[in-house]
């Protein structure tokens, strides 16, 4: 079983990509990621395409990889397709990754790639994210969500939320009043984790937002569902990342310096846990076997990229990754800890929040991210002496949480 490495990273700027389709954005983070890699087009063995929407809004229900991938050039070599969710191209770089380990595939490419906004089918855009849980089960789930929140009351001049908004939020908002009265999390810390990652953004070239927020503008900012503000939740976003991953027999072929080895992966899905049984969240439940495989715990981690969906999800993943105690979350980030020059930094990217969430891309985007971190190239949002990254990616919902969680330990060629 040998060891497998990220060779070549791309992605597209992130926003609304109104003039280009999915084939386009494709092509774009494909031909990024080969150029990074000094690698042509013919040294790939084997791809995994990953994407929700085609199907909703486009009507490309199957083989959405061979159709763009195609367009790009690629004959012959096996195509996967793989959706899962906001987790769609960490699962997808899992199965790739598997595959190159196993010795079936020397090079592979991973591609997200998600067009988010049709104008002329606003509706269907919203109604869309309604696929990423389980639709016999939905009333019964979002019951029980809510439920959660429910020892935390909305307070009466907040209690009429923006009518437009992903029922994603709705989720997020019964979790975030879940902790508050849990924990004693605040709405503040809440807007601190926003803030944070808005200013990180500023130094990212290819966010979709790149201004600078306080943390009173993000409390002021328009009520989307309580406690949660438009500022702390990510954005619709069109654009795509690709990742090439290869064997230690190809490096031969590719400069070795800026290769950045896959040390660990986790992967799980939701069970029927109760919300107080923290320790079998199923990001929890990856994080550990992603440690166990790496033989490196939390406490070595320099630099993270959370699922921040919304601003309470950083504090609860932080949690559940293990770089802090449950309830010490939201704590953590008021300290600072979390902030590009703090002790982990977190997002320094923007974050889904802030970067963008281009739901089948974010993942891939993520590892883009942290390879260009541990690669030493990320300029002004450099974490000094990074060596050791951590991306943790989760997907849908079932139940009380995500569907699906990927957790994945990159470690820089100096470490």
């Amino acid at each position: 079983m040998m060891d497998v490495h990220i060779v070549g990273i791309g992605a597209t700027p992130l926003g609304k990509h109104l003039d280009k389709s999915v084939k386009q954005l494709t092509a774009l983070a494909v031909d990024a990621a080969l150029a990074d890699a000094g690698l042509d087009k013919s040294a790939i063995g084997a791809a995994w395409f990953c994407n929700t929407r085609q199907g909703a809004l486009e009507g490309q229900h199957g083989v959405r990889g061979q159709a763009s991938l195609r367009a790009y050039g690629f004959e012959n070599i096996p195509i996967f397709n793989t959706d899962n969710a906001c987790a769609s191209s960490s699962s997808g770089l899992f199965q790739a990754y598997a595959a190159v380990k196993a010795g079936l595939v020397e090079i592979a490419l991973v591609v997200g790639a998600e067009k988010m906004n049709y104008p002329d089918k606003r509706d269907a855009m919203f109604e869309a994210f309604k696929g990423s849980w389980d639709r016999d089960l939905a009333d019964e789930h979002i019951t029980r969500l809510i439920a959660m929140g429910a020892a935390m009351p909305v307070p009466e001049e907040f209690r009429e939320g923006a009518a437009e908004r992903s029922v994603f939020m709705d989720i997020y908002a019964a979790q975030a009043r879940f902790h508050m009265d849990r924990f004693g999390t605040t709405q503040r810390q809440i807007a601190t984790v926003a803030a944070k990652n808005h200013n990180h953004s500023v130094l990212n070239p290819i966010a979709q937002y790149r201004f600078p927020m306080t943390v009173d503008a993000v409390l002021t900012d328009k009520l989307i569902i309580w406690p949660l503000t438009r500022a702390m939740c990510a954005p619709m976003s069109d654009g795509a990342g690709a990742l090439i991953i290869a064997a230690d027999s190809a490096l031969a072929k590719i400069e070795r310096r800026r290769a950045v080895r896959i040390r660990g992966m986790g992967v799980s899905s939701s069970s029927n846990r109760a919300a107080e049984d923290y320790d079998q969240h199923l990001t929890r439940v990856a994080a550990t076997a992603c440690y166990e495989r790496a033989g490196i715990g939390p406490e070595a981690i320099d630099v993270a990229e959370l699922h921040d969906a919304s601003a309470i999800a950083e504090i609860l993943h932080a949690e559940n990754v293990g770089f802090c105690a449950y309830g010490e979350g939201g704590p953590m980030a008021e300290s600072g800890a979390t902030a590009l020059g703090g002790r982990l930094p977190i997002n320094v990217s923007g974050g889904l929040l802030s970067k963008g969430h281009p739901i089948g891309a974010t993942g891939a985007i993520q590892i883009v991210e942290l390879v260009t971190q541990l690669r030493g190239e990320a300029g002004e949002r450099q974490v000094e002496g990074a060596r050791l990254a951590l991306a943790e990616n989760g997907g849908g919902f079932h139940g009380i949480e995500e569907a699906a969680c990927v957790v994945t330990m990159l470690e820089s060629a100096a470490a």
